[in-house]
């Protein structure tokens, strides 16, 4: 992923170059030729997908392409404040890579496990996350990723996930798809995980965003740093509010939206929660066009 923007883009081969310098290891060479399963695991796919959203984001930043407010989606947020200016390019990319192996490391192998639950109110989702928690003492559920349009993530140890999904059908869910994931992201099972990070983002070199970071935890714009990095510390346990940031971002009057790096996820979550909304993807060259066109 990213190798067209390198190829096509100084700005993005130079944004390549920094984070193999920053690293110091050739994750471009990962990014663009592989081998699939090492780009999987998540410590390399954290700080692979922060180099090409960046190296996107500068290359609209460098024809004018600029935004009002930023908003991602988990690991997305990071990209958020370094487009905001909160912390440092090389910085979130050595962070990120020590995130991913953090949150791995929280919980065994095959231990933990998420799943999509489509077609059900996410309060009813929450009510079939407790309904099957009282069965084993110390097993987790809970809602993970709030994606709206009828999409929750549900996340926690592997037998209550599959009880929870399995309720949530009776409910009246009506797609229960487990996740192919490597860890049970955004549940209480990631705390050991929050806790190594914390004094990490704490200690982070930091500035005043240039524009406010609408985050994850309780989709509420962060004007200042501290709190900025406060909701990235919160949101390795939380659940990812995203249908709630997006519905915030409309209440603030934005009526246009690009997702930027690899992906049109959430492009088409965006079109579903705020319908009004003028959206575009860009993570090839291909998509350029189309963008500029949506910003004029």
């Amino acid at each position: 992923m990213g190798k067209a923007l390198a190829e096509a883009f100084p700005v993005c081969r130079d944004t390549f170059e920094e984070a193999d310098a920053a690293l110091g290891w050739p994750l471009s060479r990962m990014c663009f030729e592989g081998p699939a399963d090492q780009l999987a695991l998540t410590e390399n796919t954290q700080p692979a997908t922060l180099a090409v959203s960046m190296a996107a984001y500068r290359l609209l930043a460098s024809r004018g392409l600029v935004p009002s407010f930023v908003a991602g989606h988990s690991l997305g947020e990071y990209s958020a404040n370094v487009a905001a200016g909160t912390f440092g390019f090389a910085d979130a990319l050595t962070l990120v890579r020590r995130r991913g192996r953090y949150m791995q490391e929280a919980v065994p192998a095959g231990a933990g496990a998420m799943a999509a639950v489509l077609g059900l109110d996410a309060a009813l989702v929450a009510q079939a996350c407790r309904e099957a928690m009282p069965f084993s003492e110390g097993e987790v559920v809970s809602p993970a990723n709030m994606n709206g349009a009828g999409q929750v993530v549900i996340a926690g140890s592997r037998d209550a996930v599959a009880r929870a999904g399995a309720r949530a059908k009776a409910l009246g869910a009506r797609r229960v798809i487990p996740l192919p994931v490597s860890a049970p992201f955004h549940c209480a099972l990631m705390k050991p995980a929050e806790d190594r990070l914390a004094p990490e983002l704490r200690a982070l070199p930091v500035q005043k965003p240039r524009v406010p970071i609408v985050a994850n935890l309780d989709a509420e714009p962060k004007y200042d740093a501290r709190s900025a990095i406060e909701a990235l510390v919160a949101q390795v346990s939380s659940p990812v509010r995203w249908d709630a940031a997006v519905r915030r971002l409309a209440s603030e009057g934005v009526t246009t939206y690009v997702e930027v790096g690899p992906g049109t996820v959430l492009s088409g979550l965006v079109r579903k929660i705020h319908r009004e909304a003028r959206v575009a993807s860009f993570g090839s060259p291909d998509d350029l066009a189309a963008v500029e066109e949506l910003m004029k």
